[in-house]
């Protein structure tokens, strides 16, 4: 069982317009549609487009929670949420139009989430989880989730022995680093941020990183991605595609990238899967969708360079 963690969860609404949205103008929305948002949440619709078994785990608003599973079904995830009474969850208002390329995304920042809840969260964690599991933590945890908590959480995976994969930022990514996770996506930045003892070359700052994370993936951004495993290092060159909304790409290629190690594909044809899928995502409007079949022409079309040490 793959189990995703989303602390934050949100319903993005998508609001579609014509031309390029501008200030001091009348940007009338032609189109509004739902999707579910949340990192954690993303990951779960790709696992189940996989057809991998997997729960969705997290805190919800009981004021529209009735909105939030509609849409939970729709996408097929399965869940088992803890919910928040008397708040909502959060909304994140994603502006589109078929004009132009990318999004314009304005997120709420989400309700704070009571200590019973926190609490509750652990002992669900320590119930369901074993050892043979995967568990995917995946987004920034909501107002006042402190570190403090957010190591709780971390070591109460760790203590059930699963493979824990930590998609987040800033302090949380560095505190999910020095108690060493199985996997992480930071960009170049953050790998720079993350490491005391830095160089100049990102590859060799990737390889310091990699000593750590047994499973590590840097993004390039539209130039793709690094991964470092068992002390190589693989080169994803993405596809050029028509991007159309580039809001959860990175979410699709975790997911994806979940998928193949779920699946005990090789590294390279992982690497591969995950940046067809992620390719497939920025063609698509809404933030969470990608094509199964269109993933895998994309996937052929993707170039994985070994990277040699220098």
């Amino acid at each position: 069982m793959i189990y995703t963690i989303t602390l934050n969860p949100a319903i993005d609404r998508l609001l579609f317009i014509n031309g390029e949205l501008e200030k001091r103008k009348t940007n009338r929305v032609i189109k509004t549609a739902f999707d579910c948002g949340g990192k954690g949440l993303h990951v779960s619709g790709v696992l189940s487009k996989f057809g991998i078994k997997n729960e969705a785990l997290g805190i919800a608003g009981s004021n529209n929670l009735d909105q939030l599973y509609a849409i939970l079904e729709e996408k097929h995830i399965n869940h088992d949420f803890l919910v928040e009474a008397g708040t909502s969850t959060r909304e994140c208002f994603v502006v589109l139009s078929d004009d132009t390329n990318g999004s314009t995304m304005i997120p709420e920042a989400g309700f704070s989430v009571s200590q019973t809840n926190k609490t509750n969260l652990l002992k669900q964690i320590a119930k369901k989880v074993k050892k043979e599991d995967m568990v995917v933590i995946a987004g920034s945890p909501p107002p006042h989730y402190t570190l403090s908590d957010f190591k709780e959480l971390l070591e109460t995976v760790k203590n059930t022995g699963a493979f824990l994969a930590c998609d987040s930022s800033g302090d949380y990514l560095k505190l999910a680093v020095q108690l060493g996770v199985d996997f992480i996506k930071p960009n170049e930045e953050e790998v720079v941020a993350i490491l005391a003892e830095k160089t100049e070359s990102l590859e060799e700052n990737i390889r310091t990183l990699a000593l750590k994370i047994p499973y590590l993936v840097v993004s390039l951004g539209g130039k793709g991605s690094i991964c470092a495993h068992n002390g190589k290092l693989y080169q994803a060159i993405p596809p050029t595609v028509k991007e159309r909304n580039d809001t959860g790409a990175g979410d699709v290629f975790v997911g994806a990238f979940i998928a193949g190690l779920a699946m005990n594909m090789p590294i390279m044809e992982t690497l591969k899967v995950a940046t067809g899928c992620s390719a497939s995502k920025v063609m698509q409007l809404d933030s969470s969708s990608f094509d199964l079949e269109a993933a895998g022409q994309l996937k052929n079309q993707v170039s994985i360079i070994q990277l040699e040490e220098r």
